[in-house]
């Protein structure tokens, strides 16, 4: 406990951001004095920030948080994440875009960049949605279904490189259909820790497991309805998207194989509208529909779209051909001016077994964590969160919500 407090006492030394203001026009200014760690730093050091950039008459709010981790196959990598928010139209009919960078390394060879953005165009008509990442990080493998015991876990080398990049156009109110391109590239696949145990024996999959590099590239058709303004904390409405992903040889997959991700989200507010009192709820189902889907592309706890899944155990400790995920968390302000808060969570998945599609029992997990809030224009907190589960802990720093 007392290396977490130590961490979080120099996280919040070390942050450093750009002030915005609301825009001009914007009648719903907050009149409650709220707080940030920006206004915090302002008091301690009388820094008075330069006014913020502007994207012709509207302000980007700026959030950097360099922070050490915990990572997947063991270690504590240096990760330096950086959001940018921001609306391309008036705030009361268009939902608020961000772009987030966030590369990390350690000492140990280990390395990934992630480069994130989701775009929402004036009265929300079109909405663009990437995700860019390359990756250097060994991480554990458990196989399929309910995975080997903790002790006969292996070191699965993997470089990835993803491109994913989705266009959506409105057809109804806060409805929208899409279509988008998506590359996985895994190199130099193999086990780390013994190289005479071959990954198709240790896991019994033949696909993406004895060649040494798989590519998966196909395009989805998607539908979206999002009514939530701010994505990065969201506060109240409901977020539904469904994408079917086909993968064809012809434009560079090593087999023809489909996917379908379903994932809904619920969010209640209660009491004062100024003030953080939030139940949430999300839910995903994620399968392949074909047996030919490569190992490291199989539906895993740990790689929904933004990788915050199953808080409480490691990334990749469930992985099978259908994965479905239950969680729910309780957001609540601590201090009226809204600088400290807490949520309380809980989540349970289940993967199918590795040699059909029948699901396994319920993997639960349960956890706590705090919020400091860093941006109060774009709504952005530093979420320390702790979970645990009878498969281990887990504790991660992130900018933003997990959902």
């Amino acid at each position: 406990m007392n290396k977490i407090t130590l961490i979080i006492l120099l996280f919040l030394a070390l942050p450093c951001c750009l002030i915005a203001q609301r825009r001009d026009d914007d009648p719903d200014e907050d009149t409650v004095p709220r707080r940030d760690v920006i206004d915090l730093l302002k008091g301690a050091i009388h820094y008075k920030p330069k006014p913020p950039k502007k994207v012709g008459r509207r302000r980007i709010y700026y959030s950097l948080l360099p922070a050490p981790s915990s990572i997947p196959g063991g270690g504590v990598a240096l990760i330096t994440s950086t959001n940018a928010a921001f609306y391309m139209g008036p705030r009361r009919t268009t939902n608020l875009s961000n772009v987030s960078f966030t590369p990390s390394f350690s000492f140990r060879g280990r390395f990934s960049s992630a480069l994130r953005s989701n775009i929402w165009l004036e009265g929300n008509m079109y909405n663009m949605v990437g995700d860019m990442r390359f990756i250097i990080n060994p991480q554990y493998t458990w196989g399929m279904g309910d995975g080997v015991p903790e002790e006969q876990k292996q070191l699965l080398g993997n470089n990835y490189f993803r491109f994913y990049e989705t266009f959506y156009r409105k057809v109804r109110p806060q409805w929208l259909v899409g279509v988008g391109y998506h590359m996985d590239w895994h190199s130099n696949i193999g086990i780390r820790d013994n190289d005479s145990l071959a990954l198709s024996k240790f896991v019994s999959y033949k696909y993406g497991t004895d060649k040494g590099q798989t590519v998966s590239s196909g395009i989805s058709l998607n539908l979206l309805k999002d009514s939530r303004q701010n994505s990065i904390n969201p506060q109240e409405g409901h977020y539904f998207n469904a994408a079917f992903r086909i993968n064809p040889t012809f434009l560079g997959s090593n087999d023809n194989w489909e996917s379908l991700y379903v994932d809904y989200r619920k969010y209640i507010h209660f009491g004062d509208e100024r003030q953080q009192n939030v139940l949430a709820f999300w839910g995903f189902y994620w399968t392949t529909l074909s047996g030919k889907t490569p190992y490291l592309d199989l539906p895993s706890i740990g790689w929904d779209p933004n990788t915050r899944s199953g808080r409480g155990m490691d990334q990749n400790r469930f992985r099978g051909k259908g994965l479905i995920d239950l969680e729910a968390e309780y957001r609540r302000d601590i201090t009226k001016n809204g600088l400290l808060g807490f949520v309380v969570f809980a989540n349970a998945n289940t993967v199918t077994r590795p040699d059909n599609y029948r699901f396994t029992g319920l993997h639960p997990a349960v956890g706590t964590g705090l919020r400091v809030k860093f941006n109060k224009k774009s709504g952005t907190n530093i979420a320390f969160d702790y979970g645990i589960s009878k498969y281990g802990s887990t504790f991660n720093i992130n900018l933003g919500e997990a959902f």
